[in-house]
């Protein structure tokens, strides 16, 4: 049980926290990313368009590890000198806007047109349709996919300890490096691991079931009062008296 000795250990415990802040910072920058890339692939200008494709191509068509090299070591060449930890939000992030721009690319198409023809048969705006109609309904679709990349970005974080972040798998090479203690050391990153894929896990589902419409409704109707039917009283015939 070394390894659980190790796993509440100062240095494990705050490599722990650095990777559950960059994994939360990249997803959510990947996410915002996604949608707005997602958006430009329906837009009407061509160009737009190609763009947006083109960024989708390059970005999930070269390794993540590739990318994560490319943004620490040459944008100190262009005179852009960054911490260790701020490449590595910027390369995940960019990696992670081009997969979650056709996840929300997907949620969008899920939205039935027809709810969209209504909503400008009322007098909405494009925006306030998707505002207001398109966003709502396709978070539910997209939600599920999002937490499977939330759990990947939890263990891609892993690669950025190759640009010196001391997070949780650099921390477990330099203990077991240390004292040679391979067991100890993988093992107590790979519990923080699985408890920070856990809370997550948790967290997400916790949010599906809120956005669950379904649900919901049947809960309000369990919560409605059961309305009283008439006590009907026989009627008596006064000849019968």
């Amino acid at each position: 049980m070394e390894f659980l000795h190790k796993a509440v250990s100062a240095d494990f415990l705050t490599a722990s926290m650095l990777t559950f802040v960059l994994t939360v910072l990249s997803m959510a920058l990947g996410v915002v990313g996604g949608v707005l890339v997602a958006l430009l692939k329906g837009v009407r200008f061509a160009p737009l368009r190609w763009l947006a494709d083109g960024y989708i191509w390059f970005f999930r068509g070269t390794p993540v590890l590739l990318q994560l090299i490319f943004v620490f070591n040459v944008l100190p060449l262009w005179g852009l000198s960054l911490s260790p930890f701020t490449c590595a939000v910027i390369a995940l992030s960019l990696n992670e806007i081009a997969y979650m721009a056709e996840i929300v690319r997907g949620g969008l198409l899920g939205v039935d047109k027809g709810q969209r023809t209504a909503a400008r048969m009322l007098g909405l705006s494009e925006a306030g349709i998707l505002r207001w109609v398109v966003l709502p309904q396709a978070t539910r679709l997209i939600l599920p996919p999002t937490g499977n990349q939330f759990i990947g970005m939890l263990k891609t974080s892993a690669l950025a300890s190759v640009v010196s972040v001391q997070d949780l798998m650099l921390t477990a090479q330099r203990q077991s490096a240390a004292d040679f203690d391979y067991v100890g050391s993988l093992g107590a990153a790979a519990v923080h691991y699985l408890v920070l894929t856990t809370v997550f896990t948790f967290a997400l589902r916790r949010l599906e079931r809120h956005l669950d419409v379904n649900r919901r409704a049947a809960a309000r109707r369990t919560k409605e009062p059961v309305p009283r039917e008439p006590v009907l009283t026989a009627a008596v015939d006064p000849a019968a008296r």
